[in-house]
C-alpha cells in the first residue's frame, strides 16, 4: 500500500483533507495487512515473515514521511502567504483590499472547518 505522491493542494482546505485521509489508508488498515501478510502457523514455510514485516514497516515509514512533508510543506505555503500579506499591509495601512485579503488568508481554515456548522455574518 503506497502513499499517494501527488502535490498537495493546500488552496482548499477540504482537498488537502481528503488527501490526508487517503493517505492514512495504511495506518487504518493495519491490522488487516497484518492478518492477511503474516503466515498462520501452517504457512509458516511458504511465506518470509521478516521480510514481509520489514516491507509493511518501510510502508508504513514511508507514509508517515509522505504525510508530514505535505503537512509541513503547506504549513509554509500558508504562513508565507500570510507574512507577505503582512509586510504589504505594513506598507500601505490604509489599503482595505490588502486589509481584506490578509483576513481571508488567516481565516481560511476556520471557513473550511465551520462552514457546515457556522455562517459567520457579511460584513458591510
Amino acid at each position: 500500500m503506497a502513499a499517494p505522491t501527488g502535490a498537495a493542494s493546500c488552496e482548499d482546505f477540504a482537498e488537502f483533507q481528503e488527501l490526508l485521509r487517503v493517505m492514512r489508508t495504511i495506518d487504518d488498515r493495519i491490522v488487516h495487512e497484518l492478518n492477511t501478510t503474516i503466515p498462520t502457523a501452517s504457512f509458516v514455510g511458504k511465506i518470509d515473515a521478516s521480510q514481509t514485516c520489514k516491507e509493511l514497516y518501510q510502508s508504513l515509514m514511508d507514509a508517515h514521511t509522505s504525510r508530514e512533508r505535505i503537512i509541513k510543506n503547506c504549513i509554509a505555503q500558508t504562513s508565507s502567504v500570510v507574512k507577505t500579506l503582512r509586510e504589504e499591509r505594513e506598507k500601505a495601512q490604509d489599503d482595505v483590499a490588502l486589509l481584506k485579503q490578509l483576513r481571508k488568508e488567516q481565516t481560511k481554515v476556520f471557513n473550511e472547518r465551520c462552514r457546515i456548522h457556522y455562517k459567520p455574518p457579511k460584513s458591510q
